[in-house]
């Protein structure tokens, strides 16, 4: 397996764009790194690094190594994870993205839940916006992605989707929490947060906010979803996600309007690929509890 390492140093090496950058995260010498890369340049007959004043860029031929590297440290992945299976997956790794609203309760929760049955399984999960987690598919970084309202991307396979429906997020003893559904102007009589544009619920509600006569005056503007419910938890106000991200101090009220539009949640994997045997199961068992939400939801 000694070779593999080689594979490494390049494809951590691509990643931060600098040798150095990339021993430090190693925790091997930098002149050990670029040694190494100076070989399998001399090997392959071609450089595959363009040194630059501030750090590396892959040349056309690195782009096409790191991409060999990449599957093969994935086939490596799959390989180790079969046989831990054969040891009834006593132990396993799932690597995943997620969106920033499924960070407070539903990962977390599956996780717990799924490691009652696997306790030896580990979890790496990144959250990142939505066109970086498919990014991070793409490039071998993480087994899934399970995203809201991800981009149109041709290399990956859905796994599973359901439609979420935008809700009002507020604390437990707010004047609209006993309420099956409010209207958008009834929230927005109250002190709100709405997220900025790079978070793509935004783009469902500016569809239901088009539509409407009512017009939002928000004192906050974020990024954070975390944020946000803290703001409408402190202020007695609202702010807006899926129901999903619900943490134990709010709680979501679905908004009823006409035609209010729909996100979709979608659990994605490289086309092509097949998983190593944890992502394989923990896929499959979000996939049955995104379907069981779904139809209590109904």
């Amino acid at each position: 397996m000694q070779h593999l390492k080689f594979l490494d140093y390049v494809d951590a090496v691509s990643r931060c764009g600098s040798i150095r950058a990339a021993a430090e995260q190693l925790h091997v010498a930098a002149s050990a790194v670029n040694r190494r890369i100076q070989d399998l340049e001399r090997e392959l007959g071609t450089p595959i690094f363009e040194r630059r004043p501030r750090g590396v860029r892959l040349t056309a031929a690195g782009e096409l190594f790191v991409s060999y590297a990449r599957r093969r440290a994935a086939d490596l992945a799959h390989v180790r994870s079969e046989i831990e299976a054969l040891r009834g997956l006593r132990r396993g790794h799932v690597a995943m993205a997620g969106s920033q609203a499924l960070a407070s309760a539903f990962l977390p929760q599956a996780i717990v839940d799924f490691q009652k049955p696997h306790p030896g399984v580990s979890f790496d999960i990144k959250i990142l916006d939505r066109e970086k987690a498919v990014q991070s598919v793409l490039d071998f970084e993480v087994d899934l992605a399970l995203v809201f309202n991800p981009p149109a991307t041709s290399g990956l396979r859905v796994l599973a989707q359901v439609q979420q429906p935008t809700c009002a997020i507020m604390a437990p003893d707010h004047p609209l929490a006993g309420r099956a559904s409010v209207r958008l102007k009834d929230c927005l009589k109250y002190p709100h947060a709405l997220p900025d544009r790079s978070l793509s619920g935004r783009s469902v509600l500016d569809d239901m906010l088009d539509k409407s006569s009512v017009k939002p005056d928000a004192m906050v503007v974020s990024n954070s979803f975390e944020l946000m419910r803290g703001f409408a938890r402190e202020s007695g106000g609202i702010s807006f996600q899926i129901g999903l991200g619900v943490d134990a101090g709010t709680v979501a009220v679905p908004i009823n309007e006409r035609n209010l539009p729909t996100g979709r949640l979608v659990l994605m994997a490289l086309r092509g690929r097949v998983l190593p045997v944890a992502s394989a199961l923990f896929s499959e068992y979000v996939a049955e509890r995104l379907l069981a939400l779904n139809q209590n939801r109904e």
